[in-house]
């Protein structure tokens, strides 16, 4: 067997070289069509995964959404509805209320103002009463006029003239006295004596339905 002359081996070399560019064309020509191929893989995802990944998004937005509610009707706002007659007619049956629970927190209550108080003999229920007399004061009713110190009160949102006497009572300096507009069907302080701050839950400031009787609630 003889060596191959220089002229073979450099045919040889020749034909390597080109065999070795052909092999990268090739392999070049193939990195895009993987890439469409991934491309297609992902494109290909099962439709359940992406609505599954919708359904954990939307859960958690309710989830966040259900947290700053509960902490807005722990601190700040709540919602009530009204179940008697004794604040008619500013108050009806049935009306809803949002309830301001920060507002004593800035300031005293104040006469005129309407309250969703706990009911001192059972402070799980929730009673609606109008703040009548504040902490000092003396508090009688005479021929169906209010009197406060003495002076008579003028009180525009009462459902008829109250019916008998009462009094004279002096409110204690950590509580408030309270009375339903309706006043000869209410139980108020005239039955449970004056209310004591700590069960006031907040201010009735707005009546949001039924949406004929949408407006705020005003003190006196």
């Amino acid at each position: 067997m003889t060596d191959p002359t220089p002229s073979q081996r450099q045919d040889v070399r020749h034909r390597i070289t080109a065999i070795s560019r052909r092999a990268r064309d090739l392999l070049a020509s193939r990195r895009p069509l993987r890439r469409r191929i991934r491309v297609a893989l992902a494109a290909s995802q099962p439709s359940w995964r992406r609505a599954q990944a919708a359904v954990v998004e939307a859960a958690k937005t309710l989830l966040i959404a259900f947290l700053l509610a509960q902490l807005i009707m722990v601190s700040v706002a709540q919602a009530f509805q009204v179940e008697q007659y004794s604040m008619e007619p500013t108050l009806l049956p049935h009306d809803r209320v949002l309830v301001s629970k920060f507002i004593y927190r800035l300031r005293e209550p104040a006469r005129g103002d309407v309250i969703v108080l706990r009911y001192p003999r059972n402070p799980e229920r929730n009673y609606i009463k109008r703040v009548i007399g504040l902490p000092g004061e003396t508090i009688a009713i005479k021929r169906g006029t209010l009197y406060v110190n003495g002076q008579p009160i003028r009180e525009d949102y009462l459902n008829g003239k109250t019916v008998g006497d009462f009094g004279p009572v002096t409110v204690p300096l950590d509580s408030v006295f309270v009375m339903g507009d309706n006043r000869n069907n209410s139980e108020d302080s005239r039955a449970f004596g004056p209310l004591k701050r700590t069960l006031i839950v907040g201010q009735a400031v707005l009546i949001y339905w039924p949406p004929q009787r949408m407006r705020l609630i005003a003190g006196r």
